[in-house]
């Protein structure tokens, strides 16, 4: 009966996490002059997360050049980790959120590379994974020139809270 309690107190999506075998990363500080997110209303807005876990960067690099989609793919999980790492800080829960909004995904790639939406799959299928019906949600999935530390992908997301 204990362990059934503390699994409710862990929330729905945080055993989720566990059943997948994914954890959330410590949820960084913010590396320049902004938030890593703010609350308005019922709506929460997460600053661009990158391929950082704990601290180290990975996945530097281009997607076209460096890495391919499924490598890319690989990446945008961890940036959506870093999200809900994020989201979890200004909740306290991430059973708070009511729906993922809108996640916009960059991508680092070469001028050629035109599957910017295959990269943002990885991050679309985790959030959805994750947060069920209520993990879909807009997007916009872009390829740039470049992305802080030379990153391969970026994402920020909006929640309804």
């Amino acid at each position: 009966m204990l362990a059934q309690k503390n699994n409710q107190a862990e929330g729905k999506i945080a055993a989720k996490l566990r059943e997948l075998g994914l954890e959330l990363p410590e949820a960084a500080t913010p590396a320049a002059n902004y938030v890593p997110y703010v609350i308005s209303g019922n709506q929460l807005f997460i600053s661009g997360q990158i391929t950082a876990w704990n601290g180290e960067v990975k996945f530097i690099g281009k997607v076209g050049k460096d890495f391919d989609i499924t490598k890319g793919q690989e990446a945008a999980k961890i940036c959506v980790l870093n999200v809900l790492a994020h989201a979890q800080a200004a909740c306290g829960s991430l059973d708070k959120i009511v729906r993922c909004i809108r996640l916009g995904v960059f991508v680092n790639s070469t001028p050629e590379f035109t599957d910017q939406p295959q990269v943002a799959n990885g991050a679309s299928d985790l959030m959805v994974q994750l947060l069920g019906e209520k993990g879909k949600h807009a997007r916009f999935a872009v390829g740039v020139s470049g992305l802080p530390r030379g990153v391969a992908v970026e994402v920020d997301a909006t929640f309804e809270i």
